[in-house]
């Protein structure tokens, strides 16, 4: 097998092999089943940077005592169709799975649900979360806020927010759904050391330094800050999905979150909401669908402007993905397999390139 080439892996194997990852690590199986098939969701939408990439890092903190093995998730506070679920400190993808299924509960009895946590962990890709509650059969938005702390107030430069993602699912009828998945900086963290390791010199546009000045060279990052999305607008909307996020589940927000990346061992408090709508509470879901369909024909059959050669809706691309990753298997390249070799050696599992 060539060792510099990039392998197409069917998502079967990378969930395996991650579940295998955490089983031997401690943790129960079902659990690390769970684990798998939501972080391997990441890779099918094309969100690389929260999938299996992400094993090395978890599994870092996980040695180090950050996550909970064998935590007691549940409710602690419910009301109608509110409800505010406790972490126990649990990998993330087990607390986010655990309101998102409480919250697609809830809406089926009330119409609509919010369903928020508390001392939860990174849970990977937002879209990931809004699409489960689609194949539901209903609108689901989720919003979190982020590991760590890369964005200052607008104005200022003392870093007290994070990307903090939002991502809303709408179900659609033949021509499938609408997700929009975004941070709320013009590029997330990943991208910067992306660009550090390519050897290449970031827009202008990306993050300022310490004195407000723009900032290009990558590997000069610690203590920048990332910019925002529309400027004020943009910050604004980080600081409210924060609040919804995580003050109002009582989880970590502004000075308080925790650098996931560079602590291994504190509990992060980290915070997700999930807001679900039962379609058929407003009357049945097929005419909304048809809407659906309707509109993202007038949008993509809009005319252009000079420079585009086609109209997308949000997710169009995610969607794409996820089926052609399904059929032909997730690339991972070289460098992705350098880092997976000894987390496998470690936990004394056979790695991905024997698993073929």
């Amino acid at each position: 097998m060539d060792a510099k080439a990039t392998l197409n892996l069917p998502p079967a194997v990378l969930r395996t092999f991650i579940s295998d990852v955490f089983a031997a690590h401690g943790m129960p199986a079902a659990d690390a089943e769970i684990v798998g098939e939501m972080m391997v969701e990441a890779d099918m939408h094309g969100s690389d940077a929260h999938g299996v990439f992400r094993l090395p890092r978890y599994i870092d903190r996980l040695r180090a005592g950050g996550f909970n093995l064998k935590p007691e998730i549940h409710v602690d506070r419910r009301k109608g169709g509110l409800a505010r679920v406790n972490g126990d400190d649990a990998v993330g993808h087990l607390v986010v799975k655990r309101c998102v299924d409480e919250a697609i509960e809830l809406a089926g009895t009330h119409g609509i649900s919010w369903v928020g946590c508390h001392h939860s962990n990174h849970a990977g890709a937002a879209g990931v979360w809004a699409m489960r509650v689609v194949e539901a059969d209903m609108i689901g938005i989720y919003m979190a806020v982020g590991s760590a702390n890369h964005m200052a107030p607008w104005g200022g430069v003392d870093l007290l927010l994070s990307t903090n993602p939002i991502a809303i699912g709408v179900p659609g009828g033949e021509s499938g759904p609408i997700l929009l998945d975004m941070a709320t900086t013009n590029a997330a963290y990943g991208k910067v050391k992306l660009a550090a390791q390519r050897g290449k010199d970031m827009p202008d546009d990306w993050m300022i330094d310490a004195d407000g000045n723009p900032l290009t060279d990558p590997n000069k990052s610690a203590g920048g800050s990332l910019l925002p999305i529309g400027g004020p607008k943009g910050y604004g909307l980080a600081l409210m999905i924060g609040l919804l996020a995580g003050t109002l589940n009582g989880a970590a927000m502004g000075s308080e979150v925790v650098d996931f990346n560079a602590d291994d061992e504190s509990s992060t408090n980290t915070g997700q909401s999930v807001l679900v709508i039962d379609l058929k509470a407003l009357g049945g879901g097929d005419l909304f669908k048809r809407e659906i369909d309707r509109i993202r024909a007038e949008m993509v059959g809009s005319r252009t402007r000079p420079g585009f050669d086609n109209i997308r809706l949000p997710g169009d691309r995610a969607l794409r993905t996820r089926s052609e990753r399904a059929i032909n298997g997730i690339p991972c390249p070289p460098a992705l397999l350098d880092t997976l070799r000894p987390v496998a050696q470690a936990a004394k599992v056979a790695p991905l390139e024997d698993r073929l």
